[in-house]
């Protein structure tokens, strides 16, 4: 079971990219939001972390409340979490996405 958990581990890290993804500059995104990401990328690197970190426990408080749904709604949850969540509080905090 280690082994596999170390395979998966290093199977992801070889996998996923090494550049920054810049929201702000990327023009597949209209509308409201590429507004908000240009106030979000005006933000100072401490507010950017506050914003990511309160995002992030929100996220966390509602992924908690999913337990009480069910075993399949928990783990759907899990994945949008994992996938959407994380990656955008990554944006957000300037790190490597």
């Amino acid at each position: 079971m280690a082994s596999a958990l170390a395979m998966l581990t290093l199977g992801l890290g070889l996998s996923m990219p090494g550049f920054a993804l810049d929201l702000v500059a990327f023009t597949g995104i209209t509308g409201p939001l590429t507004s908000a990401l240009a106030q979000i990328s005006a933000l100072g690197p401490s507010v950017k972390a506050l914003v990511g970190f309160v995002g992030f426990v929100v996220a966390l408080i509602s992924l908690s409340a999913l337990r009480n749904f069910g075993p399949v709604l928990f783990y759907v949850g899990l994945a949008i979490f994992g996938a959407v969540g994380l990656v955008i509080a990554g944006a957000i905090m300037g790190a490597v996405v």
